[in-house]
């Protein structure tokens, strides 16, 4: 009987571990399914792309996959039994169930509203596709003059505010911050931004909470109001509540908490990568929701994976990181560098060039799916008699 190995999630997590294990493992002695509710994937860092208007290349994961040996199913998550080693789906054709030896939770996140009233009903957002392609629609309805606030100044607040300033500079466009614009990047990188955040008209409202949304604009903590004819929700992301209903051990944030391997700490028949898992990072520090984390763990957790189930020696973890980039519209960018441990460094990227390198980075994390052990040699090993029981348990 084959080895069963279900990864559940599609996303540049999910992709990568199954196209890397697909690579690493014989296929006559296992078998890689991956399950994913959209048929597409979705290249979620170009969310704020797409909500502009632009045109992204569609890449259906039954073409990205063919030839691999995974097998692509298209079906939604609904719950994951890891005492019986099985996942609840619903397909096309009604409910269904996937049995697995080693589950790869890959699930990812999605966006939060963290408690504050208003937002499930009068936000847009860019947390997936279908989130964009709304908030792409209604910016298309809006009159020269019309209001656009984006609350929340992390890596996503300011890519979308700026990207909508430069595509409809007919706006008036603001950003709602809680923190001071971006305050976490070198001193060159924040005068870069803060030079183009002024050339495109934006107005900023820094250390400002928002305690409220509403359909004309938002609340502050100071009962302060400001208008907008459309809200953009970028505050805060959260994983899908899947993994907190098992009894896998989650963290508070409800990932999954997994060892320096990616293997969950409470079951050692599933890993978890990406956003969905709560991972150590250099010096003890959990790594941050991203794409930076999200392929390197997969990348881990698959090599980890076929190490154990073919008698080999287990890599190490190696997680790092190099840079934050963050695009400030179509021509500019930044690239901060930063340490391994994420912490930012005197010197920075910027303009043309570092919009340059932020469209390589984002073509190779796709480019990542069809080339997953990036064009080195691979060998696809036999599972050892025996490895296989570091699976699920005979039941």
């Amino acid at each position: 009987m084959k080895h069963r190995i279900v990864v559940l999630g599609a996303g540049y997590a999910g992709a990568n571990a199954a196209a890397r294990l697909a690579k690493r493992l014989h296929p006559s002695d296992t078998q890689i399914t991956l399950v994913n509710a959209d048929a597409e994937f979705v290249e979620r860092v170009r969310m704020h792309q797409l909500a502009t208007g632009q045109h992204l290349r569609p890449r259906r994961l039954t073409d990205v996959f063919a030839g691999t040996g995974v097998q692509v199913r298209i079906a939604q998550v609904t719950a994951v039994d890891a005492e019986r080693g099985t996942v609840a789906l619903v397909e096309a054709d009604g409910p269904g169930e996937i049995a697995y030896d080693q589950l790869v939770y890959a699930l990812g996140s999605t966006a939060t509203d963290h408690g504050v009233p208003g937002v499930a009903e009068n936000a847009h957002s860019v947390a997936d596709r279908q989130a964009a392609l709304r908030l792409r629609g209604r910016l298309g309805e809006l009159p020269a003059g019309a209001t656009v606030l984006v609350v929340g100044g992390g890596l996503t607040g300011i890519e979308t505010v700026t990207e909508i300033a430069g595509a409809r500079p007919d706006l008036e466009v603001s950003l709602a911050t809680r923190a001071g614009l971006g305050d976490w990047l070198s001193d060159k990188a924040r005068n870069h931004l803060r030079t183009v955040v002024d050339r495109l008209g934006i107005t900023v409202h820094e250390h400002t909470d928002v305690v409220g949304v509403e359909p004309t604009g938002v609340v502050t903590d100071g009962d302060r109001m400001i208008p907008a004819r459309v809200t953009v929700w970028t505050a805060g992301f959260g994983v899908h509540p899947i993994a907190a209903a098992t009894t896998l051990e989650v963290s508070a944030t409800g990932q999954i908490v997994v060892d320096d391997t990616m293997r969950s700490v409470s079951h050692p028949d599933v890993y978890a990568v990406g956003d969905a898992a709560s991972a150590p990072g250099v010096n003890g520090a959990p790594l941050r929701m991203s794409c930076a984390s999200g392929i390197p763990s997969a990348q881990l957790a698959a090599d980890v994976i076929a190490a154990r189930l073919t008698g080999r020696r287990v890599p190490p973890n190696t997680i790092h990181y190099a840079a934050q980039c963050v695009s400030l519209g179509r021509r500019d960018a930044v690239v901060q560098w930063v340490t391994p441990d994420d912490q930012p460094k005197p010197s920075a990227l910027t303009g043309r060039p570092a919009a340059r390198v932020k469209e390589l980075i984002c073509r190779g994390a796709a480019w990542s799916m069809s080339h997953p052990t990036w064009m080195l040699p691979s060998r696809r090993r036999h599972v050892v008699p025996g490895e296989a029981s570091l699976g699920r348990r005979p039941a």
